[in-house]
């Protein structure tokens, strides 16, 4: 059994789901932002999730070594600890899976909003074409705005 003070790998698995409630706050803010085409926010948002990221990054370094021996370390916690790092691990995986279900819908929509954009550039582009050869049947040919046989 692990002693009374905090284990370092308990304590980072919190760190690490509550890094996780923030990226699932800020994943809800994102949403916002695209389904409103606020880019400058947009990309904020996405700054702060790669602070947060990098925060996680840090708490996984902890507890990255006891992950090859997860079982004997579990076995080595007192019952109040191993229900800290169940509570950590069920609430990190739940808020990736909201995250990562958040991601790929806001994906979606921006996905979209590209494809919407090509058509429109290709039906402007149509369009102008469309009046050029309007314009040459009903007037004849351009002239050349420059005189260059002088």
């Amino acid at each position: 059994m692990k002693t009374i003070e905090a284990d370092p790998v308990v304590v980072a698995l919190e760190g690490q789901a509550a890094c996780y409630a923030r990226l699932a706050k800020l994943a809800e803010v994102q949403h916002e932002f695209v389904q409103q085409g606020q880019i400058e926010e947009l990309l904020e948002i996405l700054e702060k999730r790669r602070e947060v990221l990098g925060e996680i990054g840090r708490f996984e370094e902890v507890i990255a070594a006891e992950k090859e021996r997860w079982p004997a370390f579990l076995a080595g916690l007192d019952s109040a600890d191993r229900a800290r790092v169940d509570a950590s691990v069920h609430e990190t995986r739940r808020l990736l899976e909201e995250i990562t279900t958040a991601d790929r819908n806001d994906a979606l929509v921006l996905q979209q909003r590209k494809l919407n954009l090509g058509r429109q550039i290709n039906q402007a582009s149509a369009a102008k074409q469309i009046n050029r050869n309007y314009a040459a049947a009903a007037y004849g040919p351009r002239q050349a705005r420059m005189d260059v046989s002088r």
